[in-house]
């Protein structure tokens, strides 16, 4: 029976593993951050899987990992190495952060290879190292529970913005789509290592890749803490783009404060360089009043106050300050002092150009736009500035230039969403001041309801300006022809925007003879906005012999909302030819008290006059008419009837 106790022997490499699960095991129990999420039951090249845990909660985001062990003693620098095949590296690599466990059993010590870390050094090895079967890795820093607490913050940090992006585009309408995909923030690949993180947050912001710091803070603060001093480039990307007129994340901003302000006493830093960003953070956070008192402090530096470059900027954001502050002249006086140091300085050139802008002094502004030049960190903002030279082109009566730096900038809508209204703002406040001007403005509006053909507004502009032209003797084609474009653009048009056009037209209709066609224009409007669009309609009713239909329509023009010599001149015809005598009389008063040369309203006083039988004060208000206007039409008529009292 001894031959049934020959039994299978437990390899040893089968101990190694149980020794290395047993101790990563005990690791990641004594972790609050990782929990198990059991073996990899095909095992393709993860040992595992484990889960990051938020204040107790499951998250799923998940860590892939790999054990090996080795009974090896520890190389001279006492790292130890294990070979892995290549295809494993493969396998783990898509997922972000998997990690290699390697297990010491003669020293019982866990230690950690990043994925990342194995293939970043083979890919700058100078080797072909994509034709070999396997890879070794060297394990050199331990694994230990500070290390798994960085790992769950940055892997979690990475998954929520990943995840937020993809709800975003998830969620969002197909036609809402290249907007969701153009404002998303930068990604980011933030790599665990600090001394990594270090190195690419200052490149980073050397760069003047500010949206990528900003949109990766998270993960640079799971690697680095808040305290690294590397955190600083963070810091003043976010200060940066706060400063830059955007929602500054005041969280992060005063994060920033208190980590700039603990620096002050290590002496390892310049001091004027902490006061001035402090100042930068201050300003960022609209408290200019400490803000200057910051930027002063950092000019009484001498060291800093010894780069003419850093002090320019320091006295061109001391500017900005007191010109926030309410004192503009002082405001420009610095900015004059920071191209005297800096006569290149960009933002000081665009200071005192906006300073001229809102004095009116255009010229002055122009010169001072036409000297910006901004840097790569700044680059946005030379679309900014183009904006801005559209303004003043206009407000210097350069119509062709405007349009010409009008042309230029839609090129960058695409990617700046504020450039189509923008430019639609000045268009529209300046694009009917001119034959020329309008000319231009059409052919923008068209192009802008190529773009935006939804926009109402876009398309009533197209149309007023359409009857401006015609105003000033251009001709846009017969009534009949323009009413098929007219109908199709006001259909889009809301009523608040639609009320004018309607208005124009029907004048236009108006003096082609068409009352009928008038009136229905002039409803259109008085039905969509009322107010003065009354007067208008309530003329066209007269001409069309609707007189009890014009009267309570010109009565609240006179009386109340338009009470010209022109209102109560309609509102007496009304009157008077609805048998309101008395109250066309005094209509008809009320029009040449208004406007004492207003002839006609004198003659058909004293035809009402007349025909109520009062002979005399019909005669002494013709006879009157008669001398003030002797060569009016109505004089023989006039002649005519004085001749039968006589």
């Amino acid at each position: 029976m001894k031959s049934f106790d020959d039994l299978p022997k437990r390899d040893r490499n089968h101990s190694l593993e149980d020794e290395a699960e047993a101790a990563f095991g005990a690791l990641i129990s004594a972790s609050d951050v990782f929990v198990f999420q059991g073996s990899d039951r095909k095992d393709y090249g993860a040992d595992c899987q484990i889960e990051v845990v938020l204040n107790g909660q499951a998250t799923n985001v998940r860590v892939h990992v790999q054990l090996k062990g080795t009974e090896r003693a520890l190389n001279a620098d006492g790292s130890f190495s294990i070979p892995v095949d290549r295809a494993n590296l493969n396998y783990l690599i898509a997922q972000p952060y998997s990690f290699y466990v390697g297990y010491h059993s003669p020293s019982k010590s866990l230690r950690v290879g990043f994925v990342d870390a194995v293939l970043r050094r083979y890919e700058h090895s100078g080797t072909d190292w994509t034709d070999q079967q396997s890879l070794t890795i060297s394990f050199i820093e331990a694994l230990t529970v500070d290390r798994l607490s960085r790992l769950a913050s940055l892997a979690l940090s990475g998954s929520r913005i990943a995840r937020d992006r993809r709800i975003a585009q998830t969620t969002a309408t197909i036609e809402a789509m290249p907007d969701v995909v153009r404002e998303a923030k930068p990604e980011l690949h933030v790599p665990e290592d600090p001394n990594l993180a270090r190195q690419l947050s200052e490149r980073l912001y050397e760069s003047g890749a500010d949206r990528v710091l900003s949109a990766a803070f998270e993960q640079f603060l799971s690697v680095l803490g808040a305290d690294h001093d590397a955190m600083g480039f963070c810091y003043m990307a976010e200060i940066n783009l706060g400063m830059g007129y955007q929602s500054p994340d005041v969280e992060r901003i005063e994060a920033a404060l208190t980590h700039f302000r603990s620096k002050l006493d290590t002496g390892r830093f310049r001091v004027g360089s902490l006061y001035y960003t402090i100042g930068n953070a201050l300003s960022a956070l609209d408290q200019e009043q400490e803000a200057k008192a910051s930027y002063i402090a950092a000019l009484e530096d001498s060291d800093f106050s010894s780069s003419s470059e850093m002090a320019a900027q320091c006295y061109k954001n001391l500017g900005t300050s007191f010109e926030r502050l309410g004192d503009e002249g002082i405001a420009a006086e610095h900015y004059l002092e920071a191209l005297r140091l800096n006569p290149n300085l960009p933002e000081a050139h665009n200071a005192l150009a906006h300073y001229h802008h809102r004095n009116g002094r255009y010229e002055e502004a122009l010169s001072y736009f036409d000297s910006v030049v901004f840097t790569d960190r700044q680059l946005g903002r030379t679309s900014t500035i183009a904006g801005w030279r559209i303004n003043v082109l206009f407000s210097l009566g350069d119509t062709r230039a405007a349009f010409r730096e009008i042309n230029g900038l839609l090129s960058k809508a695409d990617s700046e969403p504020w450039i189509w209204p923008w430019c639609a703002r000045q268009v529209s406040a300046f694009g009917r001041i001119s034959v020329e001007s309008a000319q231009l403005a059409l052919a923008f509006w068209d192009r802008c309801i190529e773009m935006h053909p939804q926009l109402g507004r876009v398309r009533a502009e197209r149309l007023l300006t359409s009857f401006y032209l015609r105003a000033k003797g251009h001709d846009i084609g017969e009534y009949s022809e323009f009413r098929s474009v007219f109908d199709d653009h006001i259909a889009i048009v809301d009523a608040e925007d639609a009320a004018l056009p309607w208005d124009r037209l029907g004048h236009w209709a108006q003096d082609e003879g068409d009352w009928e066609e008038a009136e229905l224009c002039f409803r259109k409007a008085y039905e969509m906005a009322g107010g003065h669009y009354g007067y208008c309609l309530g003329t066209a009713l007269n001409f069309l012999g609707r007189f009890e239909e014009s009267r309570p329509i010109l009565l609240e023009q006179a009386e109340h909302l338009q009470p010209d010599a022109m209102s109560w001149f309609q509102l007496g015809l009304a009157n008077s030819n609805t048998g309101r005598a008395s109250e066309a009389i005094a209509a008809y008063e009320k029009a040449i008290e208004l406007d004492p040369e207003y002839d006609i309203a004198m003659f058909n006083l004293g035809g009402v006059l007349w025909n109520e039988g009062e002979i005399v004060a019909a005669e002494d208000v013709w006879l009157r008419a008669v001398e003030k206007f002797p060569n009016h039409e109505l004089v023989q008529k006039v002649y005519t009837r004085l001749d039968l009292i006589r």
